[in-house]
């Protein structure tokens, strides 16, 4: 039974690869017969980061089971992280890929260690007081970022919380943090393959963990803590190293969707993007790391497909996103359709009575 289960496993496991590199490849020869609109060419990386956010905050909500508000928090973390870091290393390597590939990993250790110091008094808190004090974090993390100014000259980094005047940089210094205005003078670094790249990574770690005795640990803990403590699994260790986890990928998430622009603000991470995040996850399914890939992808889109209808565009996304939240909810449907189906046979079944009564006489 173990092995069945097993090779059940890999096979699911199998297919979400393949499903993903299918995607990038069916993507490379359209992006190569110039069948992709320029528009559709500029959501590419943020597509993939969010697919990142999405599976990494269903780590948290789907398979943990505790509701995080604060998601988009970490993943400013690793954006401005990774945005100090692509500035540090611009004079020193060369290669965009590899400073690249260094800023996500700084983003993602930053958002880390945020994770690991909010974990330790969140991790004890459960339900309604967990989601209320991560969703403050977030809040806490936009309004910081946008009283801080950092620049970079001769002299190393410098820090304000009062103006970008007040940096003193020397001649040929640059800001790098402006407050309000969020990162400014950013070199895009980021592509569709190193997204990609991010998303595999991400699904390995994901999908391992889950997988792990680690990962039954955890949703043992989801299911009943009480029982889990019982048999001496750490309900403290088993939620952090969840948590932490989906904050370290959040991070390199938000590495890779900042070194995507030339500016990005501390106001573009809020509330709303937390909401957003969880929406993939409450729509791909709660714990199914392939739905969350697809309504990733089909929310991050469809904004844009229905741009030619630009009066009532956002209309009709929300009317779109409900009904398919309606249809998702299949268990109702399926005991709605039971009982209709249920109505008819009892009818059915009467008919069939009172003819085979007629034909006896």
């Amino acid at each position: 039974m173990r092995r069945l289960f097993q090779e059940k496993t890999t096979r699911n496991n199998t297919v979400t690869y393949l499903m993903v590199i299918a995607a990038y490849v069916l993507m490379q020869l359209l992006l190569s017969g110039g069948h992709i609109s320029s528009a559709l060419q500029g959501q590419l990386v943020p597509i993939t980061a969010y697919i990142v956010m999405a599976v990494s905050l269903n780590l948290t909500v789907g398979v943990l089971g505790e509701l995080s508000l604060g998601h988009a928090g970490f993943m400013s973390v690793g954006a401005f992280s990774g945005v100090i870091m692509s500035f540090l290393l611009e004079s020193q390597i060369a290669s965009p890929g590899l400073r690249l590939l260094l800023s996500m990993i700084i983003g993602a250790i930053v958002a880390g260690i945020f994770g690991f110091l909010i974990g330790i008094p969140v991790m004890r808190l459960q339900g309604d007081y967990l989601a209320i004090v991560t969703l403050a974090f977030g809040e806490i993390i936009k309004n910081v970022m946008n009283t801080i100014y950092i620049g970079l000259d001769a002299e190393g980094l410098k820090l304000s919380m009062l103006s970008s005047a007040a940096l003193n940089l020397v001649e040929g210094g640059k800001t790098i943090i402006n407050g309000p205005m969020g990162a400014v003078g950013i070199k895009k670094l980021s592509t569709f393959t190193a997204g990609f790249v991010l998303i595999l990574i991400t699904l390995f770690i994901v999908l391992n963990l889950i997988n792990s005795r680690a990962g039954r640990a955890i949703m043992a803990v989801r299911d009943n803590k009480i029982a889990a403590e019982s048999l001496g699994i750490s309900v403290w260790r088993y939620r952090m190293m969840a948590f932490i986890t989906s904050a370290t990928l959040a991070g390199a998430a938000g590495a890779l969707y900042a070194l995507n622009y030339s500016t990005v603000i501390a106001r573009k991470f809020d509330f709303n993007t937390s909401i957003l995040v969880l929406v993939f996850v409450v729509l791909g399914g709660m714990g199914n790391i392939r739905g969350s890939i697809i309504a990733a992808t089909i929310l991050t889109v469809l904004p844009e497909v229905l741009r030619a209808f630009n009066d009532i565009r956002m209309l009709a996304y929300a009317v779109i996103l409900i009904l398919v939240m309606l249809a998702r909810n299949n268990a109702r449907l399926k005991r709605l359709f039971g009982q209709i189906k249920g109505i008819f046979t009892r009818q059915q079944a009467v008919v069939n009575i009172e003819e085979g009564g007629d034909s006896l006489d």
